[in-house]
């Protein structure tokens, strides 16, 4: 029998989107998000949530009884909670970077990308091991994760998937390997509009080789432009940031 995951992104915790690290209850718009998604998404069978408030508030607007399962707590950014991203990168350029870069680093005190994925594959493994289908409503953070487990994908890569509010995602085990849907029973493209921010943002590598300045760079979506919600608005790192290169057979160690 295949065994189903599928991963439901709360509202509202996002980095790339929301300036704010860490947790914090669901605004007045998120909330509506939340509402609106009751409608159009049909989940069923177990369900898990990240143990925050964002996510307990998410799980409730969808009407989902969801136990809090400790191993898909959000990534902790330690001295940086509460604080926001303009904050961060303006106090501590360098480590801010190396956030961004380096899957290793943890310039906060907390934990790094790679402990984030680490961690995730070890609930993703347990998952493979069980039956039925799950839900799980998580972290934008912790989708990343565990979708470079299922897909394979070195960790450097944590920062440049875009996991949009309340977008499902569902994994199905086929006994030695995940096939993956994006997309599957998300918000209907018309409220979405209604909701989302005017502005696209592109997370372009830090080191582009083309002679411009490379960094982030942002610009504004245009009638029928793609995609209508931001992948990340993070200042620039500092001019000259490397992204660290490794080889290994480990995903997880690249």
């Amino acid at each position: 029998m295949s065994i189903h995951l599928t991963l439901l992104s709360a509202p509202g915790g996002d980095a790339t989107l929301d300036p704010l690290l860490g947790d914090a209850p669901l605004g007045e718009r998120d909330l509506r998000l939340a509402d609106a998604a009751r409608a159009v998404l049909s989940l069923h069978g177990q369900a898990v949530r990240t143990p925050s408030t964002r996510c307990s508030q998410t799980a409730d607007a969808i009407g989902l009884t969801a136990a809090p399962e400790p191993m898909l707590r959000d990534l902790d950014v330690g001295a940086w909670r509460g604080r926001t991203v303009r904050e961060v990168a303006a106090a501590d350029p360098d480590g801010f970077s190396a956030w961004l870069t380096d899957p290793d680093a943890a310039p906060h005190g907390g934990e790094s990308v790679r402990g984030l994925c680490r961690r995730s594959a070890d609930w993703l493994s347990s998952v493979a091991r069980g039956s039925g289908h799950t839900v799980a409503v998580t972290e934008a953070a912790v989708v990343r994760a565990v979708l470079i487990r299922a897909l394979a994908m070195p960790a450097r890569t944590f920062w440049h998937l875009s996991v949009p509010p309340l977008d499902t995602v569902l994994l199905t085990w086929r006994g030695s390997y995940w096939d993956v849907r994006f997309g599957h029973g998300s918000l209907p493209e018309a409220r979405r509009r209604l909701l989302s921010r005017p502005t696209a943002v592109r997370l372009d590598d830090g080191d582009s080789g083309d002679g411009g300045d490379g960094g982030k760079e942002c610009r504004e979506s245009g009638a029928g432009a793609a995609p209508s919600w931001p992948v990340a608005q993070f200042p620039a790192p500092p001019r000259g940031a490397v992204q660290p290169q490794r080889t290994s057979p480990d995903p997880l160690r690249a």
